[in-house]
């Protein structure tokens, strides 16, 4: 392949963090692998950023019903997965403050360990990750600087750099998250994560993984979730 795979990933949707735990599992160092880019609903600045090179985001307001949805199908997969989760409530969050953080903690070789904090604080325990009270604790338990990320969001140059992740999701045609890329192949969904392993795995000449072995974590179940409170903002690409 001339380039690495591309991941487009957002600490915001549960898709992507079930879809970023089960690439893990096929390809423990995906960190180093994978070109990786942060997604997320923009703030008024980061948008005229984006008017200005002529790119735009896909988003949209998600109805009560399918936000309702959402929250019992991901306890669902959740649960098939292993993974403990607990919904949190986000209630006009600013998404820049830990996207923006994480580009600065990769700045320093520590973007696995800011990620893993920040969707265990965020998916395994419900926690505003958007609330800077919250994000310091949260980053400043697994000893990361956390004065220096969350003032990230108001640096020019990793603002600047955040600009080149959303145009770069938008030559790449991203309208959600999880979404990979493998050369000219594209991948949206965490149900495509296994066709993608397969075909990461024909690319790099190994074995073709076996069909439908991905797929056995995600037969139909009768799961009697209950639904809780939902949160009040937009869809964002939920994937």
């Amino acid at each position: 392949m001339r380039r690495p795979p591309r991941l487009y990933f957002s600490f915001r949707s549960p898709y992507s963090w079930m879809a970023v735990e089960r690439l893990r599992r096929a390809v423990p160092d995906l960190f180093e692998r994978f070109e990786l880019f942060p997604y997320w609903d923009p703030d008024a600045t980061m948008q005229q950023a984006l008017r200005e090179r002529g790119a735009e985001l896909p988003y949209q307001q998600m109805s009560k019903a399918k936000h309702l949805y959402v929250l019992g199908d991901t306890k669902r997969l959740a649960a098939r997965l292993g993974l403990r989760m607990a919904w949190p409530v986000d209630i006009d969050p600013w998404w820049e403050l830990p996207h923006l953080a994480w580009l600065a903690a990769r700045r320093a070789g520590l973007a696995e360990r800011c990620y893993d904090a920040l969707v265990d604080a965020r998916w395994g325990a419900g926690a505003d990750i958007c609330a800077a009270e919250v994000f310091v604790k949260v980053v400043g338990e697994v000893g990361l600087d956390a004065e220096a990320l969350l003032s990230a969001a108001g640096r020019d140059d990793v603002r600047a750099e955040a600009v080149e992740c959303l145009v770069a999701a938008y030559e790449d045609d991203v309208f959600g998250v999880p979404y990979l890329r493998l050369g000219r192949q594209r991948f949206w969904g965490l149900d495509r994560v296994g066709l993608f392993v397969e075909e990461l795995r024909r690319a790099a000449g190994g074995a073709e993984a076996q069909p439908g072995a991905e797929a056995d974590l995600f037969e139909a179940v009768d799961l009697d979730v209950p639904v809780g409170g939902y949160d009040r903002d937009t869809a964002g690409g939920c994937g």
